[in-house]
């Protein structure tokens, strides 16, 4: 089973995770925040540190900057900014990048992406339903978090799939997500039925018979602005297609956390089961990893901690 990207998802150095993550994701407030609280300085440290570089800041300024209250805009608090990169012994533009360009209109900055066409074998299916929904490619989300459990049934076919999903919107006014599904050789897509089962509602759904591709519409219960999170679980009910060998996810945009979860039917367990990643649809696989099958459970996992644009996946041998 492949999962597609869905529209609208550096410097490592060793640090504590979840600053590398806010780092990656943001939002500022809590990336300044959280470099703060590893280097243990206290304000008034950091403003002295800061007027030694040159640069004057108040400290309740750098107190509603951490807090989310105020944004620096101006160019001077963008200078200090900079210069905290340093004080603070974090990456060149770690921090400045995580707030809006000059003239941006409100929208946080856009991960990093990658097209569908080098991510998607159907691309044309995918665009076409898309197109049909009228979906921008660019949906404006990007993932922050995804913990996805898959399900393989007794025939080996795929069951179904659960996703709690975080996201980011990188600009104002989204208000839903587009989910595709693509099911293995003999899915039926008209038989694919969506579950909408936290915070979100199905909207219209679309299908491609002839490559088994489902596109849904999953409707927010609110309309977000650029740099807000957003937390929402759906699924999708298969078991049309035929025996089932992979699940792979492709990302358009860099993001924060996935985890990948497959349970297999007790009386169909897998001889063995590796992760890889792809760059592209046509590239060869690497990172190859072997995954120990729990025997109580019958479930394998992995989690990437900083996605990157590609695809992300596990197969496995019945044989």
């Amino acid at each position: 089973m492949r999962q597609h990207p869905t529209p609208g998802e550096e410097t490592s150095f060793p640090a504590e995770p979840d600053l590398e993550q806010l780092l990656r994701t943001g939002p500022f407030h809590l990336a300044l925040r959280a470099a703060l609280a590893l280097r243990g300085l206290p304000l008034q440290r950091v403003q002295h540190h800061l007027a030694g570089r040159g640069v004057k800041v108040g400290v309740t300024s750098l107190s509603y900057w951490q807090q989310g209250a105020r944004r620096p805009q101006r160019p001077e608090s963008l200078r200090a900014v900079r210069e905290l990169e340093g004080v603070l012994g974090l990456p060149a533009a770690s921090l400045i990048r995580l707030l809006p360009a000059e003239g941006a209109g409100g929208d946080t900055e856009r991960p990093a992406t990658r097209s569908y066409r080098s991510l998607v074998e159907v691309s044309g299916s995918v665009e076409g339903l898309l197109a049909e929904l009228e979906s921008p490619q660019d949906g404006g989300l990007h993932t922050v978090g995804h913990h996805e459990r898959v399900r393989i049934g007794a025939d080996r076919e795929l069951v179904g799939r659960d996703s709690q999903h975080v996201v980011r919107a990188h600009r104002d006014g989204v208000d839903r997500y587009l989910a595709i599904h693509h099911g293995d050789p003999g899915c039926d897509p008209s038989r694919v039925a969506v579950r909408a089962w936290e915070n979100c509602r199905t909207g219209r759904v679309r299908w491609h018979r002839e490559t088994g591709v489902v596109v849904a519409e999953l409707l927010f219960d609110a309309r977000l602005r650029a740099g807000d999170t957003y937390l929402f679980g759906y699924g999708f009910e298969d078991g049309t297609g035929g025996a089932s060998s992979e699940y792979v996810r492709g990302f358009s945009f860099a993001g924060g956390q996935y985890v990948l979860q497959v349970r297999f039917d007790e009386a169909a367990l897998p001889v063995r089961c590796r992760r890889f990643a792809r760059a592209t649809a046509l590239s060869p696989r690497v990172a190859r990893q072997d995954l120990t099958l729990s025997g109580r459970h019958g479930t394998v996992h992995f989690v990437e901690q900083g996605v990157r644009p590609g695809i992300l996946g596990v197969d496995w041998d019945w044989e």
